[in-house]
């Protein structure tokens, strides 16, 4: 990994929160995170929503200088809403950059001790699957889906990462600022796979910090089957270029 590369402070800090009709989740979630951190900055990027939760975003920015909105015309993906917003706060100078969904599932609460990690590492993964990670209210087949999306991406790819597809993490800038983030094409939950191994690739040092997972109370879940299927077929993609470029890497060696 790179050797040094995480010296320096870790602010100002910006959570970035995704969001397609989450009205009812969002003053709560914000009010959660700023009596957990009062000096964090937050990003709302609002995919269009037509339930006015970027109508919200905006009366509560209007209000609170710590809260930004940015809007976007169409629902293009998760993907492409934290590519905008780490766009956003890369241009603004921001030291850290932080992924947190809308839906209340990351609890705000254990954002301080993915910062303190991120003081010693380049990338802090919020791990469900580590020693200490919990899973509130989560259905059992979404559970086994994931656990096995994980152990499957780990295998593949090679990458000592237990939890690969979450959502909760924090990057210190210079990691997003290295990547060529116009090349990340993906779009669901598979993004969080891309950056992963993004990072790894890079030479960077990735820690893991357990979390625990609380299912929605409000809304529905954005998960389907053809979020699943792309990270299927990447994921093989990926495995497969990897492991090419390991053993060219061996020839060329000999």
């Amino acid at each position: 990994m790179a050797e040094g590369s995480h010296t320096g402070s870790i602010e100002p800090v910006l959570v970035i929160v995704p969001t397609y009709n989450e009205r009812e989740n969002l003053t709560p979630l914000l009010q959660r995170l700023h009596d957990a951190l009062p000096d964090v900055h937050a990003l709302v990027v609002d995919d269009g929503s037509p339930d006015g939760t970027g109508e919200l975003a905006d009366k509560i920015a209007a209000s609170d200088d710590r809260v930004h909105v940015l809007h976007r015309t169409e629902k293009a993906g998760l993907g492409a809403a934290y590519i905008a917003g780490f766009h956003w706060g890369l241009a603004r100078d921001y030291a850290t950059l932080v992924e947190m969904d809308a839906d209340g599932s990351h609890a705000p609460e254990d954002l301080p001790r993915l910062l303190a990690a991120l003081e010693e590492s380049d990338l802090v993964i919020g791990s469900r699957y580590v020693a200490g990670g919990a899973l509130v209210n989560w259905p059992k087949h979404r559970e086994a889906l994931s656990r096995g999306a994980n152990i499957y991406s780990r295998i593949a790819l090679g990458v000592p990462v237990n939890d690969m597809t979450a959502g909760f993490r924090a990057y210190r800038a210079h990691v997003l600022a290295a990547m060529p983030l116009g090349e990340v094409v993906s779009a669901g939950y598979c993004f969080q796979i891309d950056l992963t191994l993004r990072t790894a690739e890079g030479g960077f040092d990735i820690v893991e910090v357990p979390i625990t997972f609380t299912e929605r109370e409000i809304g529905t879940s954005k998960m389907n089957g053809s979020i699943v299927g792309e990270a299927m077929l990447r994921v093989a993609q990926w495995g497969l270029q990897r492991r090419f470029g390991q053993l060219r890497r061996l020839v060329t060696r000999r």
